[in-house]
């Protein structure tokens, strides 16, 4: 299939982005659309992206003292209606069961949304003194959000995440290992993502229910919106009080715990494709990509062509790369185009040509460059060569994001700004009814607050002292 007819059947990006996101999410065979509405089945491709993602945190998470664990998906009706906020934030999407084996439940079971109640409740059984101090856990699991809206990846009735809950002696460790966990995730998604993202504390409207304070990690994505990437949040005694979690103090006193949580999930897929993505289809880190060198025999009938690249493959897997050895029975062209839309970082094009001359050709996903290499030398440049493709993906979206951000001092200006299909920051005096008149005005959201010098001493939107400058863009 020649590449034009390839690619026309994925929308053009500049047109349709949407369209485009559906197209390349459909096309690459990371996802298809469950039975039920708002439900997805991920793909073994896209599943290898997650198992990727989940390898690279766990490390994370290891090397901070925490432990992997599993809490139930069903919960007690009465649980999440114990913290205030919490139920009523959440009321709207959550799903119940109210019968099970022909008979209606003595309590109805909640699918969990999130499971700071449950894992409240068990630690509230485990911890009695200090000495049991700090309790942290880390869970990978699937939720349930009844969503009305839904888009693969970015959000869908059902999706899988990794849930971090931890539970302290003071307010001070609790509020550390909050802004610990929020560095964690912006070190990954720069580091393992390409993905330079903004950080910050979520203003009161847009913080998670129940929580204190809630941070948030903001993505820029292709098309000027902003996608939040992850959350870690600072719950107080909230969840303790709740749920009676007290403990013996060193005084003799008994004391409420301070507890965190903090998760990000599948979505991270949806900013990887519209964060990198081109024309073409997927452009993949190669930290993530589950397939990172892709060998394409060309002429493979012809004598020596399979056995080398059999042999190249080898050589590849012996040094650490991720490679797969494409011998389908379809045309080289059809390869390329298919490769390329899959993301992979690097194709290795061996043919009989090549072989006379002891020679292959390399193809950069990133740049779209060809070089011709001795075959000999293909693991020692592919093995640097990755590093320096992750590294430039990343530095290509710092340059890509610093070139969106608008300081704005009026609505009209940030609205200008916005429909530019940028990110703005903006002066605000931290009453909500602004922030809610930004929304109706620009339906620009708050992303989150930064802790630099004030743009303006007065509001963006009512002209009163300004207290914070905040980040608004428009949002999935």
């Amino acid at each position: 299939m020649a590449k034009e007819q390839f690619v026309k059947e994925v929308a053009d990006m500049e047109v349709d982005f949407p369209q485009w996101y559906t197209d390349v999410v459909l096309k690459t065979e990371l996802v298809d659309y469950g039975p039920v509405k708002g439900t997805m089945v991920i793909r073994p491709y896209g599943y290898a992206i997650w198992e990727n993602i989940q390898k690279e945190l766990n490390e994370r998470f290891r090397a901070t003292g925490h432990e992997n664990a599993y809490f139930p998906m069903f919960i007690p009706e009465s649980y999440l209606k114990r913290e205030a906020e919490h139920v009523e934030g959440f009321a709207p999407e959550v799903a119940l069961v109210t019968h099970a084996g022909g008979e209606k439940l003595a309590e109805n079971l909640v699918v969990r949304p999130t499971s700071e109640t449950i894992i409240c409740e068990m630690y509230a059984k485990w911890m009695q003194s200090y000495r049991d101090l700090p309790i942290k856990l880390n869970q990978w699991a699937n939720v349930c959000r009844w969503e009305k809206t839904t888009r693969p990846f970015l959000r869908t009735s059902e999706f899988l995440w990794q849930e971090g809950h931890t539970v302290h002696a003071t307010e001070e460790e609790a509020r550390e290992e909050t802004l610990t966990m929020l560095g964690v995730y912006r070190e990954f998604a720069e580091n393992v993502l390409a993905i330079p993202v903004f950080t910050g504390r979520k203003t009161e409207k847009e913080k998670f229910a129940g929580a204190k304070e809630t941070y948030g990690m903001e993505a820029m994505m292709l098309d000027g919106k902003s996608l939040q990437a992850g959350t870690s949040h600072y719950l107080g005694q909230n969840f303790a009080k709740a749920f009676n979690m007290k403990f013996l103090d060193k005084d003799g006193a008994h004391k409420y715990g301070y507890s965190s949580s903090w998760g990000v999930s599948t979505r991270l897929i949806g900013a990887l494709i519209m964060a990198h993505g081109d024309q073409r289809g997927l452009v993949l880190p190669p930290k993530v990509a589950p397939v990172q060198a892709i060998i394409v025999p060309v002429a493979a009938h012809k004598g020596g062509v399979n056995e080398k690249s059999q042999e190249v493959l080898s050589a590849l897997l012996s040094v650490g790369v991720r490679a797969k050895c494409d011998t389908r029975d379809m045309s080289p062209g059809w390869k390329f185009n298919e490769w390329e839309m899959k993301g992979v970082p690097v194709r290795i094009e061996i043919g009989p040509r090549d072989l006379e001359r002891g020679e292959a050709v390399l193809f950069r996903r990133d740049t779209l460059e060809k070089q011709t290499v001795k075959i000999e030398e293909i693991p020692a440049i592919v093995s640097a060569l990755l590093p320096e493709i992750q590294a430039h993906m990343l530095e290509k979206s710092k340059k890509f994001r610093d070139s969106r951000v608008k300081n704005v001092y009026s609505v009209e200006e940030m609205l200008t700004a916005l429909d530019g299909k940028n990110f703005t920051k903006a002066a605000w005096c931290g009453e909500r009814a602004c922030e809610e008149a930004i929304k109706e005005k620009t339906a620009a959201s708050s992303r989150v607050m930064t802790e630099d010098e004030l743009l303006s001493e007065t509001c963006v939107c009512c002209g009163k002292p300004a207290k914070k400058n905040v980040l608004f863009a428009r949002a999935y």
